[in-house]
């Protein structure tokens, strides 16, 4: 399947901007909706005629410089839809994702342990995939199914020479941000002490890598930017720095340390000498928006708008910054390139909690972290860029104004028409359940035509590998 946008679109696309696009308030909403009449014939046009040679254009078989992976957990095709009907109507455009000009669809099971499909994945095992080329099982972090390591992007990237980068709104060891640093058993073992615990074949004092975090220090990318300061205050329990926090076993070992907005914002160089550090929150960094709860009831409440998050402060960097901030310190004097990760986490967290609100700002808040990449690799000429998802969730846009079995909750978007999300797959108060559906991929730059019709996750490996030739011995 190949989707594209028509040149007056990608116009108009292209002329929102970010800083147009951070200044619309929830209260004012409707005025981001596309303003057509729907009514007319061919109002609900996306095309404005024949875009076969947008799409010639857009095939580009050469390799890449840089490439940029966005991945929204549990972004699926319903959470992608209904925040684009939120914040930019139904005839409405989201400016980063629906403006990558190649889309497919990719499959995204996991393997048993005696490797059979598991066809509904967890972001360890869909994460895995990706980075590795290798189909594991649910909660495996870069390992087989067996348990053996499987070289990463990030990691093949490194060994050629390329500056790297882990972005994350979530805990900076949780699963998608950890398939590119480390390789254990379970997706839980985040500390030392976890590790002891749960995988001890690969605690440092068995001989094994060490913890998801210790791996980190490791691996040590480039750049480093998320929540997770919690596990830095475990301690080594083997080696070197036997006794000593994991933050200060980083800071010893030449780690810069950032703790907020300000303190990012006045880094200006990142390499192996001083590889940044960023640990914005205890866990998990707060969400953009809150809002009305899912109930059993919500569907037939009067429909309601998100507000902004109090929790999350001025100090608090937004995905797009750090994207932004990751991309200027990979691409400062770097003749050789560079490899980054971007992760919108909470997407899948607020689907697991049926929150409507803070699942939509989510995915709007990657959006803006798209735009940002997209703005990059358009200026720089020698950039891809893919944007995919982990695995699909349980929302679903129903019927306006219904109740049904499980939670509703209904909101008003930029249509100023009542859009009723639904939440059925775990009772009230349990944690909402992945769906097994085949995902939204889409590229732009080099190599990007690969994502085109059905492909599965481990695809991605590979088409990233070929656009920064990492299956050959060196680099230019």
């Amino acid at each position: 399947m190949i989707t594209t946008r028509s040149r007056s679109a990608r116009r108009s696309t292209w002329g929102i901007g970010l800083a147009a696009v951070a200044a619309l308030s929830t209260v004012g909403i409707a005025a981001a909706a596309t303003q057509v009449d729907l009514t007319q014939h061919g109002g609900a046009r996306r095309l404005s005629g024949d875009d076969s040679g947008t799409v010639a254009r857009a095939v580009d078989g050469h390799k890449a410089r840089n490439v940029i992976l966005l991945i929204g957990d549990g972004m699926g095709d319903s959470e992608i839809t209904s925040a684009r009907n939120y914040r930019y109507g139904a005839a409405g455009r989201l400016p980063g994702i629906d403006a990558l000009p190649l889309t497919g669809q990719y499959t995204t099971y996991s393997l048993t342990k005696d490797g059979k499909p598991d066809y509904v994945t967890d972001s360890a095992a869909s994460g895995s995939g990706w980075s590795t080329g290798t189909k594991t099982y649910n909660g495996a972090i870069s390992v087989d199914v067996h348990g053996a390591p499987q070289k990463t992007l990030l990691e093949l990237a490194k060994a050629r020479g390329l500056k790297t980068g882990d972005v994350s709104t979530a805990e900076i060891q949780d699963a998608t941000p950890a398939v590119q640093v480390s390789h254990v058993t379970a997706r839980s073992c985040y500390g030392p002490v976890a590790t002891t615990k749960t995988c001890p074949s690969n605690a440092k004092e068995n001989g094994g890598r060490g913890s998801i975090t210790e791996q980190l220090l490791d691996t040590r990318p480039d750049v480093t930017l998320g929540g997770g300061a919690t596990t830095f205050g475990e301690k080594a329990t083997t080696g070197r720095y036997t006794g000593q926090t994991l933050l200060s076993q980083a800071q010893r070992r030449g780690f810069r340390v950032v703790t907020d907005d300000d303190s990012l914002s006045g880094v200006r160089t990142a390499d192996q000498r001083t590889p940044v550090l960023g640990l914005f929150a205890p866990g998990n960094m707060p969400v953009r928006w809150v809002g009305p709860k899912a109930t059993p009831t919500g569907g037939a409440q009067p429909a309601a708008r998100c507000t902004e998050n109090p929790a999350r402060t001025t100090s608090t960097p937004k995905l797009a910054s750090m994207t932004t901030k990751a991309i200027s310190l990979l691409s400062k004097g770097n003749k050789q390139g560079f490899f980054l990760q971007v992760e919108g986490a909470s997407i899948d967290k607020q689907d697991h909690a049926a929150d409507a609100c803070g699942q939509i700002g989510e995915a709007i808040d990657l959006d803006e972290a798209v735009q940002a990449a997209l703005a990059y690799a358009k200026k720089d000429g020698n950039t891809s860029v893919f944007v995919a998802a982990d695995h699909a969730h349980t929302s679903q846009i129903v019927e306006a104004g219904s109740t049904t079995p499980g939670l509703t909750v209904n909101l008003l978007t930029a249509d100023n028409a009542p859009m009723t999300l639904n939440y059925a797959t775990a009772a009230a108060g349990a944690s909402q359940q992945h769906t097994g559906t085949q995902l939204r991929i889409a590229g732009y730059g080099p190599q990007a035509a690969n994502v085109v019709g059905l492909t599965d996750q481990t695809d991605l490996f590979f088409t990233i590998s070929r656009a920064l030739e990492l299956d050959r011995p060196g680099r230019h």
